[in-house]
């Protein structure tokens, strides 16, 4: 299927690896030039050279640290103009409801919650202005079914889910959706370290506890970020234009519910 958004710009948050690359990829792969943005230099400027090789698009990166004022800084420059917004943090760790205090939450919420608002409000009045524009937010199957060890995702991510619940209904009229892609478990890093911690928790191999959690997904198997990549870049294409405020929840069926 053409996508219809080649030539289109974009800039995808937390890029370099795991369900940000896929994002990239796939949009790569539809003829979007990139701005891509990491933390680690090294591993953004090696995803930027396999992405360019690979699909002959321009990818300009911003190595630096979104949550903060002065790294977001270096991104909006970088990211002016563009038609289409992804935005991406890793989740904060887990735990017990009794380990946080008050500062975890604030940490998650600049993650999770105000870097992604902060970015949407720089970057959403050029593409109302040019009346098209594509934002999508990757958050958590957790809005929809808590997970109780990740609490603090939990509390974040939601926020920013009701926060896009009433921004993206005002601003539909200027042909800029917005919309969030829910991710159950995939093939990550974050994933290898959750079972990890189940793995150091309950005394058992991480590969006892990867098999373990893949039989509570009805589709026996961890999602792939190219597979998150292709629904994302759809959302993002022309055809997805009619969609607005939505959850989007790809978990192999893992959230067990109707609606």
């Amino acid at each position: 299927m053409d996508l219809g958004i080649a030539g289109k710009r974009a800039l995808v948050c937390a890029s370099s690896k795991g369900l940000g690359r896929g994002c990239a990829e796939a949009l790569a792969a539809a003829g979007v030039d990139l701005v891509m943005n990491a933390r680690g230099a090294e591993a953004l400027e090696a995803a930027a050279d396999h992405i360019r090789t690979t699909y002959g698009v321009k990818v300009q990166t911003v190595a630096a640290d979104v949550t903060s004022d002065e790294g977001r800084a270096k991104v909006l420059a970088a990211a002016a103009g563009v038609d289409i917004l992804v935005t991406n943090a890793g989740g904060p760790p887990p735990g017990l409801w009794s380990d946080w205090n008050r500062d975890d939450f604030i940490k998650a919420l600049d993650a999770n919650m105000l870097t992604p608002i902060a970015l949407i409000k720089a970057l959403m009045p050029a593409m109302i202005e040019k009346g098209w524009g594509r934002i999508v937010n990757i958050t958590s199957s957790s809005v929809k079914a808590p997970i109780p060890q990740l609490g603090l995702s939990n509390s974040a991510r939601t926020g920013l889910t009701g926060y896009v619940a009433g921004t993206a209904r005002q601003v539909a009229q200027h042909g800029v959706t917005i919309n969030n892609l829910l991710p159950g478990i995939h093939d990550t890093d974050r994933a290898a370290s959750l079972d990890k911690g189940v793995s150091t928790a309950q005394g058992i191999s991480t590969d006892k506890a990867r098999a373990n959690r893949e039989g509570t997904i009805p589709a026996r198997r961890y999602g792939t970020a190219a597979e998150f990549g292709a629904t994302c870049a759809f959302m993002c294409s022309q055809h997805a234009g009619f969609m607005v405020g939505q959850n989007i929840l790809l978990d192999g069926g893992a959230v067990n519910s109707t609606i």
